[in-house]
């Protein structure tokens, strides 16, 4: 890349994120609903056309807050991931790095959360608008799992990553309603329910448990697989 393009990048990249700040500002303000893109641009000192070319609508922006929410969290856990090798301290150390990088938008996402937790809402980490964050963010439990010493047995490896997401999603949501100091309330979940999650998948390689949890895969892969074609069909 050559040095005047590189400086255009930069200054796009830089661009993009003011925008996106003065979003989320705005958001949590005035709510989601209530701020428009018109605002948004003004508050971020570009022009609504400049906007509109790094983010098409307000569900564009959201995404670009999972996004970075997300790159945020990678960036936080990856060193510590290095250094962990057991499952229930890998998988502690993804939650905990989760709200740790998500603590600043912690007024935001109870805003956000009248919005994205409509099932119909682009918004939702559900939605097919959100795959792509949603399917990175799975791609890290998969490898909070494959990185661990416990072998997984493989009807249960390839959802795994899948039901690991959903306890994240679960921890968040406990987590936007946390008041306690610091959100304590959620540390304090994390910290109780992460060895009852790494013991049950470390059963599950009993041979004896075996049907049951065959059984149990079949099942949420089942759901899965319904919920992917109920997202495709719904724009229909």
């Amino acid at each position: 890349m050559n040095p005047t393009t590189q400086a255009l990048t930069e200054r796009g990249e830089k661009t993009r994120a003011r925008i996106l700040e003065a979003a989320l500002q705005l958001f949590l303000e005035r709510g989601y609903d209530n701020a428009t893109m018109r605002e948004i641009a003004a508050t971020a000192g570009v022009s609504l056309g400049n906007a509109y070319y790094y983010f098409q609508s307000k569900e564009h922006l959201i995404q670009g807050y999972y996004e970075r929410s997300h790159d945020e969290h990678l960036a936080a856990c990856d060193p510590l991931l290095t250094a962990e090798r057991g499952l229930e301290g890998r998988l502690r150390t993804v939650l905990t790095s989760k709200i740790a990088t998500s603590m600043p938008y912690h007024r935001f996402a109870g805003t956000l959360f009248k919005t994205a937790a409509d099932p119909r809402s682009p918004l939702s980490p559900f939605s097919a608008e959100s795959e792509p964050t949603r399917r990175e963010a799975t791609e890290l439990m998969a490898a909070v799992v494959e990185g661990s010493n416990v072998a997984v047995p493989s009807p249960l490896k390839s959802e795994l990553p899948h039901l690991l997401w959903l306890y994240l999603m679960a921890i968040i949501l406990f987590w936007i309603h946390d008041s306690s100091p610091d959100c304590r309330r959620t540390q304090r979940l994390i910290d109780r329910t992460c060895p009852i999650v790494a013991r049950l998948i470390r059963l599950a390689r009993n041979p004896l448990l075996k049907p049951l949890t065959a059984g149990a895969v079949r099942l949420l892969r089942e759901l899965r697989e319904d919920s992917a074609g109920e997202a495709i069909a719904a724009p229909l």
